[in-house]
């Protein structure tokens, strides 16, 4: 598996597809001047082969070697020369007692470097430490920095795991990976566990390198047959090529399991015969996988079994667990997202909240956890959303340990075909002070089991990685995984920090390429609230399909509590305690207080928390109405620049990443647009007020399908209207005719971009080609559900809507300009609109 694992390394350093990441261990410039610098020899300390320090001493023999050229040879113990000597604590005081005196304390996975005149030593609080202190080395050198120096490094929390959302058959949500944009499972396929895990030693490679120790391989929507005789075989399997890293298995739990795979007649977690079954099943794990680091489990959301079903409180459930886990040493992760769909109705009832619902659901069991039990909390109190408040649920919990549940994937943010870098969103809540007695209390200080003295606390990642070769879709994307195990292992971090360490050792030392990445990735999350939904309105994408497109109409009428409350006159959730569904209370009163208040809550929070008249002055003077044209104008033109950024690293970063970035760029500049206009259209219609500026509704540039000379096509009304420019976009008559929309083009005789939006649904590979007095322009296909991501949708709407842009084209006034469509399966060859635009424009 190793000698797998190092050529792959060492070939795609060439290749550069992004399987290696930020491991690629790439040449450092000038790298012969550092020779005399760094080590000879690796000393490891008490190695096993396929354990930690082994596994340390290795990756400082490849990186090295790597990065400067220099072969190390491997010795027992300490040669002649500089050394880098790499083992645990008790194994280097074992041989060095006079050492202990002059060491630091260290925390469990915590590690000690001392970089002293070309020698090196490594030492861990325990193996995974030892090779969390090597992958740090090797990132410092490989960043140029070949200086002496000495550190401790302890993590912040103990609990650093990502959730895998794979399913163990090819289907759910998305496919094998629910929510996962970058291809299928690597864990599971048909049933089982596959039979070749390389990919998954690779991820765990990936994983230790940023400090997480743990990944729960399933999906929380869990099927019971993860708990096979044949499935436990596969999942220790899973655990041996994890074991090396460090990173220990967990397992989501069905909680139904023991009536859909035990044949019980119930599952009820106060009953001795279902407590009997699960603890059979957790000595059966443990038998195969001693080191398992325990399980997570989704209760009571979203139609999910769990104790409420037999009127048991929530800890009654997570208790169950516990308790089997007890003798093992594991712990269970108990996800706070409870909710009932079935429940929830605006029409119905005023008062009627999701976001209440953790706090709800969760009150008064504070104290009726197993020590062992982890509440597992979203970051904010609805689901993944542009922006949220932090949930007052961490306020509630001082005595059982919480962990903060982040999004890697990026499910309602652009789905990976979209660049957000989530670091500053991140580190925007973890440095929220929620004020718990009126005394500081940070989130990153509450997840740290500092402010109430909790023991086991931390994070959990949502990380939906795939067999693609960039692991999550997009190399940009890979940015957040790493940030987040750089936060999990230390909040205090700086988003800019942690972006230029991933650059340089994903991208390479070059200024430009670090520049232009950097300008990209900080004005990427601001540039998407902006244009997909700001002012506390929540990500305005289709909620009822892949929560991918833009449908604002779809967050109301609806049982999923995303609501807007959206009318011809007012908008936004009123949560206030005096008038509204009362969510402000739940947080502590300095907080509540400050949300409670029109006036002191912030603008970015406004439609969070109050429902207000469209005609609502902002505190930068705009109107709720005028600011969204303004936001959505500024954010779709600000992702139009990460194009012609991205064109200026031309020859400086490898032509397939390259190519591979351009490309899902180019993708949402186009794709920004139509968020704009879908948004600002709807809320024009809905509101009656116009745009300041004109802008809404009035496209100079834009000559609508609908309206062109149409030969095989006809006219087609989208839903949602606001989906289409002028509501309507062209469709072939029959899935065998091909369709012409032809027109005569008035503008002055130059150059110009030739742009057409159209749709690219996932029921074929319609293509289309653009001509220009008969003169073939360009040609293209349908196949974004093979090129992108995404989720995949059959309809036309904001989801499907794409554009394709030829620059530079020399037209004539009156030159006859003609699109040709032919439709392929069921996919009629949709277009929307063309845009003629003096070049540089933005339509």
């Amino acid at each position: 598996m190793r000698s797998l694992l190092w050529l792959a390394v060492v070939g795609l350093a060439v290749a550069e597809d992004g399987l290696a990441a930020w491991l690629r261990y790439a040449r450092v410039p000038s790298a012969s001047r550092h020779l005399g610098k760094l080590p000879s020899a690796v000393v490891t300390l008490n190695a096993t082969k396929g354990y930690p320090v082994h596994t340390a001493g290795q990756e400082l023999v490849d990186g090295i070697g790597g990065l400067f050229g220099k072969k190390l040879t491997v010795a027992k113990s300490k040669p002649k020369g500089t050394t880098a000597t790499v083992g645990t604590v008790s194994a280097y005081v074992d041989k060095n007692p006079s050492a202990a005196k002059g060491l630091p304390d260290l925390v469990e996975d915590g590690f000690y470097l001392k970089i002293s005149k070309g020698n090196v030593l490594i030492l861990g609080q325990n193996e995974r430490g030892a090779l969390y202190g090597a992958f740090h080395y090797l990132s410092v050198i490989a960043q140029g920095n070949v200086s002496d120096f000495t550190l401790t490094s302890n993590p912040d929390a103990p609990v650093r795991w990502v959730n895998q959302w794979d399913n163990m058959q090819d289907g759910g949500t998305h496919g094998s990976v629910e929510r996962g944009y970058g291809g299928d499972s690597i864990f599971f396929w048909d049933g089982h566990i596959r039979e070749d895990l390389t990919r998954a030693g690779q991820y765990a490679r990936l994983l230790a390198s940023i400090g997480i120790n743990a990944v729960v391989a399933n999906n929380v929507n869990a099927n019971a047959s993860i708990l096979t005789p044949e499935n436990m075989d596969g999942l220790a399997r899973i655990a041996d090529v994890f074991r090396p890293y460090g990173v220990q298995l967990g397992v989501s739990l069905n909680f139904a399991a023991p009536q859909l795979l035990g044949g019980l007649d119930t599952f009820d977690p106060l009953d001795k015969t279902v407590v009997n079954w699960w603890q059979g099943i957790a000595d059966n794990l443990y038998k195969r996988i001693p080191d398992m680091a325990g399980y997570l489990v989704k209760a009571n959301s979203e139609g999910q079994p769990g104790p409420m079903t037999y009127n048991r409180t929530l800890a009654d459930g997570a208790n169950l667990f516990a308790r089997t886990l007890r003798p093992h040493g594991g712990i269970i992760l108990f996800r706070a997202f409870v909710y009932d769909h079935r429940s929830l109705n605006q029409t119905l009832d005023w008062k009627a909240d999701r976001a209440n619902a953790a706090v709800n659901y969760f009150d008064g069991l504070d104290d009726k956890f197993e020590d062992n039990v982890v509440i597992q909390i979203k970051y904010g109190p609805i689901d993944f959303q542009v922006r949220e408040p932090v949930s007052p649920l961490f306020t509630h919990l001082r005595r059982t340990g919480a962990t903060v549940e982040l999004q890697i994937t990026q499910e309602y943010l652009g789905q990976q075909a979209h660049v957000v870098y989530l670091a500053p969103m991140w580190k925007e809540l973890l440095d929220f002070d929620l004020r718990v007695d009126s005394k500081p209390s940070t989130l990153k200080s509450i997840v740290s089991g500092k402010r109430f003295g909790q023991k086991l606390t931390g994070y959990a990642g949502v990380v939906n990685v795939g067999t693609n070769t960039t692991w999550l879709g997009s190399h940009l994307a890979m940015s957040n995984l790493y940030a987040y195990g750089k936060l999990a292992w230390d909040p205090e971090q700086t988003s800019t920090g942690i972006l230029k360490e991933w650059t340089t050792l994903t991208f390479g030392h070059d200024k430009l390429v670090h520049d232009v990445i950097t300008k990209i990735s900080m004005e990427s999350w601001p540039a998407y609230e902006d244009y997909s939904g700001n002012l506390g309105i929540q990500t305005l994408t289709d909620i009822l399909l892949g929560h991918y497109g833009p449908n604002p109409g779809s967050q109301d009428g609806n049982p999923w509590g995303q609501w807007t409350r959206a009318d011809d006159d007012t908008i936004g959730m009123d949560r206030t305690v005096w008038n509204g569904t009362g969510f402000a209370g739940q947080y502590p009163p300095e907080i509540a207080a400050m949300y409670e208040n029109i006036e002191t809550t912030p603008d970015n929070l406004l439609l969070w928390f109050h429902h207000v008249p469209y005609t609502q002055k902002l505190k930068s003077g705009k109107t709720v109405i005028q600011h969204f044209y303004d936001a959505h104008y500024k954010g779709s033109a600000t992702a139009q620049t990460f194009v012609t950024l991205w064109e200026k690293l031309k020859g400086r970063i490898d032509k397939e990443r390259y190519e591979h970035v351009l490309f899902r760029l180019i993708y949402q500049a186009g794709h920004s647009l139509v968020w704009r206009d879908s948004v600002n259209q709807f809320y024009f219609n809905k509101s009656g007020i116009p745009d300041e500026l004109g802008r809404v509704g009035n496209h100079k540039y834009r000559i609508e399908a609908e309206e062109m000379e149409l030969k095989g096509y006809k006219s087609y009304r989208v839903s949602p209207f606001e989906a289409a420019s002028g509501y309507h976009c062209v469709v072939t008559e029959t899935n065998s005719t091909v369709g012409t929309a032809t027109t005569k083009l008035k503008v002055p005789s130059g150059k110009y971009d030739l742009a057409v939006n159209y749709y690219d649904m996932a029921l074929g590979n319609s293509t289309w080609e653009l001509f220009v007095d008969r003169k073939l322009v360009g040609k293209w296909k349908g196949d974004l559900e093979y090129e992108l991501g995404r989720a995949p949708s059959p309809y036309i709407d904001g989801q499907t809507a794409a554009r394709k842009t030829f620059r530079g084209v020399r037209v004539k006034k009156g030159s006859e300009l003609k699109v040709v469509g032919r439709p392929d399966g069921l996919e009629p060859a949709p277009i929307d609109y063309i845009s003629v635009l003096p070049e540089g424009t933005v339509d």
